[in-house]
């Protein structure tokens, strides 16, 4: 067998591959963590995280991923900022190709390229993205001061979200497609108080109308009745969807979603010294914590096989 440039390769460096990237480092195992951007992942668009430990007052986003980044860094995690062409799981040497062409081997990988907004798929939604659409509201809050605009979901992060947008915006309207939220009770609590957040119960947004930015949107209740709401944005929170179009689905267990499933130690199904972490692994709830705990399992466990094969 070949000599493999890596005992391990992280793709990904949000929570859970810097924290994996940290325990690898730390555990003296020939690492290189490979992101295609700034580590933080979704972290970096979090204003304020409120629910992370050793953070009694909050900590911004930002700033919890500089020091995650730092601490990896004092072990030496070595980085790679480069795109991913695509991989080979299933041999004993697992491959990496970057889009530059450069190939790597590796005998142990730990998948965690996290997960993107869901769009709603309307009329509008592609043409006026970047114009008045957006899926980030610590991104683009700022940008409509003193305007109304509205917020599609009812869970935690279109909550908080519009929460948040209510330091700028004159009104925000949360259109939710059923007559209560899903988000936790003292988010509602907070929203529900909020003498800027209205709501639409039981509709959805149909059309996002505009033609050099959004203008209105129309929305179509459940009943089959509809309304014109005028806003110059509209914030798009509805869950998210896998980063997973640089993976090989044909060699991975996934489920209908097209999230990994993997077993109790991240190990990926059916594909020895493969496991994943964070927002890629099929799971119910997708935190920071979880994340950064998924890394260091799936790191410890990946540091358990290379343990076990022979040298």
């Amino acid at each position: 067998m070949n000599k493999p440039d890596y005992q391990l390769i992280i793709i990904g460096g949000g929570p859970a591959g810097l924290t994996a990237g940290l325990y690898a480092a730390r555990g003296r195992i020939k690492t290189l963590l490979i992101e295609k951007g700034a580590t933080g992942g979704q972290v970096l668009l979090t204003d304020w995280v409120d629910n992370y430990p050793a953070f009694p007052d909050g900590v911004a986003g930002f700033e919890l991923i500089d020091k995650m980044t730092a601490q990896a860094d004092r072990f030496g995690l070595e980085k790679k900022f480069a795109a991913v062409e695509s991989l080979d799981l299933q041999a004993e040497l697992k491959s990496v190709r970057l889009d530059s062409g450069e190939q790597l081997t590796c005998e142990a990988i730990i998948l965690c390229t996290g997960a993107k907004p869901r769009k709603i798929g309307v009329p509008g939604e592609e043409e006026l993205q970047g114009k008045g659409v957006s899926y980030c509201a610590t991104c683009d809050g700022p940008f409509y001061r003193d305007q109304e605009i509205a917020v599609v979901g009812g869970g935690n992060t279109a909550i908080q979200e519009a929460i948040h947008l209510t330091k700028f915006a004159k009104k925000v309207t949360v259109v939710h497609r059923r007559d209560t939220l899903r988000a936790t009770a003292i988010l509602q609590e907070k929203a529900l108080a909020n003498e800027k957040i209205k709501f639409i119960w039981n509709a959805q947004v149909s059309e996002i109308i505009g033609t050099e930015s959004v203008e209105a949107v129309n929305i179509r209740y459940n009943d089959g009745s509809t309304s014109v709401l005028p806003v110059t944005g509209i914030f798009v929170l509805i869950g998210v969807m896998p980063n997973n179009e640089i993976l090989p689905l044909e060699q991975l267990k996934t489920d209908e979603g097209g999230f990994l499933i993997t077993d109790s130690e991240m190990g990926c199904l059916d594909l020895p010294g493969v496991f994943a972490a964070g927002d890629i692994r099929s799971k119910l709830f997708r935190q920071i914590i979880n994340a950064a705990g998924e890394g260091a399992n799936a790191e410890l466990s990946a540091e358990h096989y290379l343990g076990t094969r022979p040298s």
